[in-house]
């Protein structure tokens, strides 16, 4: 059984509807606060593993969460840069940038062994997989 990939993104169906080329270009995605991190997902004989690229953030801007069977990774940030220059003029730039991501987990995977791990701009879940649900080397079975 593998991971199935849920998405949280029904509100942005008519931005992405509007946004799109349709003559098969590329177009910039520039929208205010949104951005989906791109995600891997690598099954071992132990585990399932994901990986998240989210570079410029940091472990405690993640929030990971088991709730029954979904794990949700999400993150919300907010910073504001200020400025000032001669005189009275003073400009603040303000950015905002937040994204969810929810998994179905298999009825194989232990989540009370999963971890987490964020390094260089890479966030690694790990899903160990239960006894029962990993691969048995091959073994003779004695007739009697």
């Amino acid at each position: 059984m593998s991971l199935v990939k849920r998405t949280d993104r029904l509100p942005f169906l008519f931005d992405d509807f509007f946004t799109t080329d349709w003559l098969g270009g590329t177009t910039n995605e520039n929208k205010i606060g949104f951005s989906t991190p791109a995600v891997n997902v690598q099954e071992t004989d132990d585990s399932f593993v994901i990986e998240l690229a989210a570079p410029g953030f940091a472990k405690e801007d993640f929030n990971v969460q088991l709730d029954n069977d979904v794990l949700t990774i999400s993150s919300e940030v907010k910073s504001e840069k200020e400025s000032e220059e001669k005189g009275k003029y003073t400009r603040k730039e303000f950015n905002y940038s937040t994204f969810k991501r929810s998994f179905n987990l298999p009825d194989t995977v232990d989540g009370t062994r999963i971890e987490a791990s964020y390094d260089n701009g890479l966030l690694l879940v790990a899903l160990p997989k239960k006894e029962e649900a990993k691969v048995q080397p091959k073994r003779l079975i004695e007739i009697s």
